[in-house]
């Protein structure tokens, strides 16, 4: 009974342990919208550091985001310039007609005191990213006290079809010229629709077009479907841990105070 006396400090750091897990297991969704929803401000700070003069601090987050991102200035938005957007043709690019060359040229330009700095991920980015940060908010929300049922699986499959038709048809496009592919002047909508709509619409990125609109629904649908499947089938994950972490936690407590007991 004596040694069990001489090492209250095993079962105090288990303890500790569980009650770190513990609290995790209680706060997990409000760390991750508070760490996600950095994730997602993170891009805007470069424009703003490049704007103050931080260059290099500026640089450091384009290169980061630009493992995640093709950054193509003609689909991002760009911060303290004339405009939110801008065309190719209002760029100041010569474009070589080379997909490959043309890409890296965009991709490159981050801007300047004129046009203002890009933010560091596309706007199509911005759309998925930020759509899923919002609806983690909700969802956060709405299952304080009850977790929620996930959606089923074609469900979320559906809700994704139409980025990936979204995305797949860019590439193809891109192949033949970023100015010269189908889903740059869109006439196949155009011929569709009649030509009803005017001719900003169906041509290039700009806020209000067709390929902005688009990159904008598909990127909602893209958030509730991951949202709607991933995030309630981890709370149901965390919630059945968290059961088990709590009676653990009283095991522990018992524990210890009983060998307090026989210490006095």
């Amino acid at each position: 009974m004596g040694e069990q006396v001489q090492h209250p400090a095993n079962p105090r750091k288990r303890l500790r342990l569980v009650r770190a897990t513990y609290w995790f297991t209680k706060h997990w969704l409000f760390l991750f919208v508070v760490i996600f929803g950095l994730y997602n401000l993170l891009p805007f700070a470069a424009p703003v550091m490049m704007r103050l003069g931080w260059s290099s601090l500026g640089n450091v987050i384009y290169d980061l985001y630009g493992t995640q991102c093709h950054q193509m200035a003609q689909r991002s938005f760009f911060l303290f310039g004339e405009r939110l957007m801008y065309t190719l043709n209002e760029l100041p690019l010569i474009l070589t007609g080379n997909s490959l060359d043309d890409t890296l040229a965009l991709r490159g330009l981050r801007g300047n005191e004129t046009l203002g700095w890009k933010v560091a991920w596309s706007d199509r980015m911005v759309y998925m990213y930020g759509s899923l940060w919002v609806f983690s908010g909700i969802y956060g929300l709405l299952s304080r006290y009850q977790s929620r049922k996930p959606i089923r699986i074609w469900i979320f499959v559906a809700l994704l079809m139409p980025l990936a038709l979204d995305g797949l048809t860019h590439l193809l496009s891109d192949t033949s010229g970023l100015a010269a592919g189908f889903r740059y002047d869109n006439a196949w909508l155009a011929a569709l629709t009649s030509y009803s709509f005017p001719a900003g619409f169906y041509q290039g990125d700009a806020p209000g077009s067709f390929n902005s609109i688009m990159r904008f629904i598909t990127g909602v649908l893209f958030a509730v479907g991951t949202g709607g499947l991933l995030l309630p089938l981890l709370d149901q994950e965390i919630r059945r841990s968290q059961a088990v972490l709590k009676h653990r936690l009283m095991r522990y407590q018992a524990r210890i105070g009983s060998a307090v007991e026989v210490a006095l």
